[in-house]
């Protein structure tokens, strides 16, 4: 769930090789915004979160790769892409509530939902506070606590400012509505790395299955994902007669944040099984 300098740089050499031909977008009327949203493929429905400081272009190969089997629709969050910014705080919680407003704007009663890191978060929250709008969630690269991001991480945060991104604004221009509102947005996203958040409570009553992905160099610290996914109801010994969990862990080797989007050969074959119930078979099951 990182989502600034450590991201942002990784932004600068990604998104050129990532950029491909997009289907037409749209837009829908959303807290008072102007939503940039697109669709693509046939199937049952599923609804793609970017991270922070992304937009569709830059979440690469996932998106096509999603829609060979599923109808997606990937949204572009506050302030981002070609997402209008408002003079509002972005935090989670309206994040989360911007999905599920954009779900009924465009005839979404209920998908299921991928995120990666910012929009991760934002897909947890989606459950937690309106999760009749959720099937599965698959959520890459998160926390359910502030306390779970790595030292160094935390040691950075009081850093940040404005003069930080200043090599990314001219990309942050060339798709926002209002060109003149970066220091505004940056302000946002640098509040928003500031909030402290715990959602033991709420996970903990998640009835939803949740797919976790996370790696072995990630902002998170590994037994942070470990935690949660016991939250979860994971973490028992399969073989002993017991249905295993509904939720699953996933850890990329070798894998910093920003790679974690990039893998996406390794996430197709974690996200599909979880999105049909496919499970393997082990050597007492018939």
């Amino acid at each position: 769930m990182l989502r600034t300098v450590i991201f942002a740089a990784g932004l600068v050499v990604a998104a050129p090789s990532l950029a491909q031909s997009e289907p037409a977008g749209d837009y829908a009327e959303v807290n008072g915004m102007r939503m940039y949203y697109e669709v693509s493929g046939e199937g049952e429905p599923i609804v793609v979160l970017p991270g922070a400081h992304m937009n569709i272009i830059t979440m690469g190969r996932i998106i096509p790769l999603l829609a060979e089997a599923h109808k997606v629709y990937a949204l572009e969050f506050q302030g981002h892409g070609r997402t209008n910014d408002i003079d509002r705080p972005i935090t989670y919680e309206n994040l989360a509530d911007d999905v599920a407003a954009f779900m009924d704007a465009v005839g979404l009663e209920r998908a299921d939902i991928f995120g990666y890191s910012m929009g991760a978060g934002a897909g947890l929250q989606l459950s937690i506070r309106h999760p009749d709008k959720v099937g599965r969630l698959v959520a890459a690269s998160m926390s359910y606590s502030s306390e779970g991001w790595q030292p160094v991480f935390q040691e950075m945060i009081p850093q940040m400012s404005l003069e930080m991104f200043a090599q990314f604004e001219e990309q942050w221009k060339s798709l926002a509505p209002n060109p003149d509102g970066y220091e505004a947005f940056i302000d946002r996203m640098i509040a928003l790395e500031h909030e402290e958040f715990d959602w033991q409570e709420g996970v903990a009553a998640l009835e939803i299955p949740v797919l976790l992905i996370t790696s072995d160099a990630d902002v998170t610290v590994l037994e942070h994902s470990v935690e949660l996914f016991r939250l979860l109801g994971g973490g028992i010994m399969g073989d002993m007669g017991q249905p295993l969990p509904k939720s699953r862990l996933a850890v990329l080797p070798a894998t910093s944040h920003t790679a974690i989007i990039t893998q996406t050969d390794l996430l197709m074959g974690f996200i599909e099984p979880f999105l049909k119930d496919e499970t393997p078979k082990g050597f007492f099951e018939q």
